[in-house]
C-alpha cells in the first residue's frame, strides 16, 4: 500500500495557510504546519485535518529566524521518522509572512530587514534546509503576491521581497529538475484575511476599490487560494514547473 504524501506548510495556523493545509488534507495528503505564536489556532487546524481522515502535526517556527531552522528540522524529521519510518516529505509550501504598509520615504531599515528576513532570506534558507528531505518528484510552492505585477503605494518593500522569491523559484526549478522536483509560485491578489491588519477584510472603502478593479467584482477569500495550491501537489500538475500563477480574480487586468 502506497503511503500518503506529506506536505509541510509554513504559517498554516490561519488565513491562506490554514486553507491550504485543509485543502491538501481533502486530497488525501498528510500535513505538517508551522505557527509563530498562536498554538490554539494551529491545534484547531490539526483537528480539522484529522477530521478529514489525515495525519497532522504542528510545530512552532518563526520563519524569519534562520538560526532556528536546524532545530526545527530536527523536530520535524524526528516526528516523520517515528510516524512514517523516514525523515522525508513530499511538498514544501513557503507561505508564512507578515505585511508592512509604508511609503518609500518613511520605510525604516528595521522594517526593510523584517520583510527581507521573513519573505526572502527565510524562504531561501528554509528551502535550502528542506532540500535534503524532499522526496524525488516532490513539489516546492512559494507564495508571492499580485504586487509583483502591479504597483500600489506603500507596498514597495513587501513586493520587492516577493519579486526576489519569484526569481528564486525559477532557479529552484532549474537546479532541481534532475530530481524531478518542481517549483512554482502562487501569487494571490487582495485577500480578505487578517494579513496586514485585516484591511482587505474590514475596510469597506478599500474593499469597494478592490472590487472595482477586479474582473470578477469582489475581494478574494482564503478559500480561493488553498485549492490551487493543493492542485499543484497532485499528479495532474506534474508538468507545471517554473511558473508564476496569479490567483487574483483578474485584478488590474
Amino acid at each position: 500500500m502506497e503511503k500518503n504524501k506529506i506536505a509541510l506548510v509554513t504559517g498554516g495556523s490561519r488565513g491562506l495557510g490554514r486553507d491550504m493545509a485543509i485543502n491538501l488534507s481533502k486530497k488525501g495528503m498528510d500535513v505538517i504546519i508551522t505557527y509563530n505564536s498562536n498554538k490554539e489556532s494551529a491545534n484547531k487546524v490539526i483537528r480539522e485535518i484529522q477530521n478529514n481522515g489525515q495525519k497532522a502535526k504542528a510545530f512552532q517556527l518563526d520563519a524569519s529566524k534562520i538560526k532556528e531552522f536546524e532545530s526545527f528540522f530536527d523536530q520535524v524529521t524526528s516526528y516523520l521518522t517515528t510516524e512514517y519510518g523516514s525523515p522525508n516529505f513530499d511538498f514544501l509550501i513557503n507561505n508564512a509572512g507578515t505585511g508592512v504598509n509604508q511609503r518609500i520615504e518613511k520605510t525604516t531599515e528595521v522594517e526593510f530587514d523584517e520583510m527581507l528576513n521573513i519573505h526572502f532570506k527565510g524562504v531561501y534558507f528554509l528551502t535550502q534546509k528542506a532540500l535534503s528531505y524532499i522526496n524525488s518528484k516532490g513539489r516546492i510552492i512559494n507564495i508571492s503576491s499580485g504586487l509583483t505585477r502591479f504597483s500600489l503605494p506603500g507596498s514597495s518593500v513587501y513586493a520587492c521581497m516577493k519579486g526576489a522569491v519569484e526569481i528564486f523559484s525559477r532557479y529552484l526549478a532549474k537546479e532541481l529538475g534532475d530530481k524531478g522536483i518542481t517549483s512554482n509560485v502562487i501569487a494571490p491578489g487582495a485577500i480578505a484575511t487578517d494579513f496586514g491588519g485585516g484591511v482587505n477584510r474590514d475596510d469597506q472603502g478599500k474593499r469597494d476599490i478592490i472590487a472595482n478593479i477586479t474582473a470578477l467584482g469582489r475581494v478574494g477569500e482564503a478559500e480561493d487560494i488553498g485549492g490551487v495550491v493543493a492542485f499543484l501537489c497532485t499528479e495532474e500538475a506534474q508538468w507545471i514547473n517554473g511558473q508564476r500563477i496569479e490567483v487574483s480574480g483578474g485584478m488590474l487586468l
